[in-house]
């Protein structure tokens, strides 16, 4: 199996006295992460039962509640917080959480993992994130938010590429220059990106430029 498609409708619904499970895991063979959804059949039904992640038969897991359908009120550490379609809660192992349907077939997709597992992050996320300081022209400030993914990823060919492009755009060409050349090393086709892109026009003229 190289993928798998499903609509959520069309996964199974398990009473579990009187709270509908929908198999997400099961049925797509998720095996990277836990994920499930319950859907409420009626206002007030209970659609997350109560619990902390703590007990024997839990998961252990640090857990995401997306609202999918419907509307959820959710309790979580004590506060009350109305939960529309769209709305994300983090939560983690160890804190009290609950939540009821606030409208008829509410359902809300859980995704939980291992505190820590999914770490570290993609080395996308580094240069993504450092997307909007590079916009407005804050060169230093998309340097500082992506070099951070340098910490795990030393020799990621994309993140040194992006810290070349943001370096030469921040008049720091010798900078420019060593992640470029580190982002050709690491793999060659990056001179293929380097060819036409005009963030790195400042160097092209500097003596080490990696032809």
């Amino acid at each position: 199996m190289r993928f798998t498609i499903a609509h959520l409708d069309d996964i199974d619904r398990v009473d579990n006295d009187g709270m509908i499970w929908r198999p997400v895991r099961r049925t797509l063979g998720v095996s990277a992460f836990g994920i499930n959804a319950y859907t409420a059949i009626a206002a007030g039904d209970v659609v997350i039962e109560r619990h902390d992640e703590n007990s024997p038969n839990s998961g252990h897991h640090e857990e995401l509640y997306i609202v999918t359908s419907g509307r959820a009120t959710f309790t979580v550490d004590g506060q009350t917080s109305d939960a529309p379609v769209g709305t994300l809660v983090l939560v983690a192992r160890g804190v009290m959480r609950e939540a009821v349907a606030a409208e008829p077939e509410t359902t809300v997709l859980v995704i939980g993992g291992t505190p820590g597992a999914a770490l570290p992050a993609s080395a996308f996320e580094y240069w993504y994130a450092a997307q909007p300081a590079f916009a407005a022209g804050d060169y230093a400030g998309a340097t500082e938010i992506a070099s951070e993914g340098l910490a795990d990823h030393p020799d990621n060919s994309g993140l040194h590429y992006q810290l070349a492009c943001f370096a030469a755009m921040g008049g720091r060409h010798d900078q420019a220059i060593e992640h470029l050349r580190r982002a050709v090393t690491a793999n060659p086709r990056m001179r293929e990106w380097a060819s036409d892109d005009s963030d790195l026009d400042p160097i092209r003229e500097h003596p080490d430029y990696p032809a």
